[in-house]
């Protein structure tokens, strides 16, 4: 079995890229539902908040049918940068993004959806581009709902396990994060004690994340007010 420690380094590898990654997507879907009205808007709220009420086995298979090796995607992302997800820690990455998604947005849209529009208004009376707008106006205000919608998806990252298993199956050191390994261990005998370490750990972690995506909200929030 695959020493606790790296174990834990792998879901905290997996976890952070897969926020990185999904970041910049999120802040642009959440602004774009927060100040956008456009035909289809429901539609795209639907499609962000789908993988919330799909069962986590499905988003899986459709994930290794649009990105396996025999997907259009995947075969793309692998003929052209040699990238490939099936099997491998960044499979598994985007598989957490995906089912974080939604958390991420929602926080990030109540965070900017809190910003008094006729901050952006006077902005751009002064000569502010909206693009300008945005990013020295709305997203230091909302800064609280950014900060909680990322570690929201961090914790929710750490706990992954069936869209990953579904899609990158469950390789030691490639894409066995702490839910895997504890399903590993439950069907090993004797392996209840490590399963139950295991298990601390990611308590201790998701517990870590959730209370600093409070206080760091706070902290923000003070520092705005």
């Amino acid at each position: 079995m695959t020493p606790i420690w790296e174990i834990a380094a792998l879901s905290l590898k997996v976890s952070l890229w897969a926020v990185a990654c999904s970041l910049p997507v999120g802040i642009a879907c959440a602004w774009v539902l927060a100040r956008c009205r456009f035909p289809g808007k429901i539609l795209l709220d639907g499609l962000v908040h789908l993988p919330l009420v799909t069962p986590p086995v499905v988003v899986g298979y459709l994930l290794l049918i649009v990105l396996g090796r025999n997907g259009w995607l995947g075969r793309l992302f692998h003929d052209w940068f040699g990238v490939t997800f099936t099997f491998t820690w960044k499979g598994a990455a985007v598989a957490a993004a995906v089912m974080a998604f939604p958390l991420m947005v929602r926080a990030i849209r109540l965070g900017i959806e809190s910003v008094d529009r006729r901050l952006e208004e006077a902005a751009r009376t002064l000569g502010a581009t909206p693009v300008r707008s945005l990013f020295t106006v709305t997203l230091p205000l909302a800064a609280p709902g950014l900060l909680t919608g990322a570690l929201l998806a961090f914790a929710r990252c750490l706990g992954e396990f069936g869209a990953t298993i579904t899609f990158v199956s469950n390789v030691p050191g490639q894409t066995r994060t702490l839910p895997l390994a504890i399903y590993t261990l439950l069907q090993t005998p004797e392996g209840e004690t490590a399963a139950a370490w295991l298990a601390g750990v990611s308590l201790a972690l998701a517990v870590v994340a959730l209370a600093a995506s409070e206080l760091a909200a706070r902290a923000v929030r003070k520092r705005l007010h």
